[in-house]
């Protein structure tokens, strides 16, 4: 695959993630689906994508006065249960992993059919 498609979708999840949308899941399915990665390391490599986004994120979303900080202190102590369903995940059959992904986007696209704003 040619590594300019690599930069465009990179740039496009970047700027999606910007806006509050979950470009992380999108850069998942993508790295699965378009370039044929293991769901273990595209998770690894969205994890990166996170990490070099998430700080930007959320000093724009602080500076606007939008964040709950209860609400960080809640996701802080999730860190250890995301260890573990990473090491979970790392003994997993991919064919697995791919059908449960796939299941939880069909429930969060259900999901954010059925919400009113």
């Amino acid at each position: 695959m040619n590594p300019l498609w690599g930069i465009v979708v990179g740039v496009a999840t970047g700027v999606i993630s910007g806006m509050g949308v979950g470009g992380g899941s999108l850069l998942l399915v993508w790295l699965t689906a378009a370039v044929g990665m293991e769901p273990y390391q595209a998770g690894v490599i969205n994890l990166a994508y996170f990490l070099t986004c998430a700080p930007t994120a959320l000093w724009q979303h602080q500076k606007n006065g939008l964040v709950q900080w209860r609400a960080v202190g809640w996701s802080l102590l999730g860190l250890p249960l995301c260890v573990g369903a990473a090491l979970l995940a790392s003994h997993m059959d991919p064919e697995w992993l791919r059908r449960l992904f796939g299941g939880l986007l069909l429930a969060v696209a259900w999901k954010e059919l059925r919400t009113k704003e």
